[in-house]
């Protein structure tokens, strides 16, 4: 995508002290209450469908919250979303898309001139 916006390094500097402060937090809950951070999370996951699956087990899915691969996928999923956003005057967003071949591209790589 070349050189970050004006502005953009401030905001994803600021979504990573978020995503720090959330996951921390939510290894602390774990820890000192993991039977109310488990339910709530399981309540999360009825709003979601996660808990519809039968064979995708909550004891399976519950402790990978606040590990460090959530971390980096909350991290990228945000940072993703912050890119896609257009501004008024500004870039568009440089978004993935997929051609009827199936290959994968950016909408950027059809600019032309």
């Amino acid at each position: 995508m070349g050189l970050l916006r004006p502005g953009l390094w401030l905001k994803k500097l600021w979504i990573l002290l978020l995503v720090i402060v959330e996951v921390a937090m939510g290894k602390v809950l774990m820890t000192l209450f993991p039977e109310r951070a488990t339910q709530n999370i399981l309540a999360m996951g009825q709003k979601t469908g996660m808990t519809r699956n039968p064979q995708f087990s909550p004891d399976n899915w519950v402790p990978t919250f606040f590990s460090i691969q959530y971390f980096w996928f909350v991290l990228k999923v945000r940072w993703q979303r912050l890119e896609d956003k257009a501004e008024l005057g500004g870039l568009a967003p440089n978004c993935p898309v997929i051609r009827l071949s199936g290959e994968k591209c950016n909408i950027w790589d059809f600019i032309q001139g």
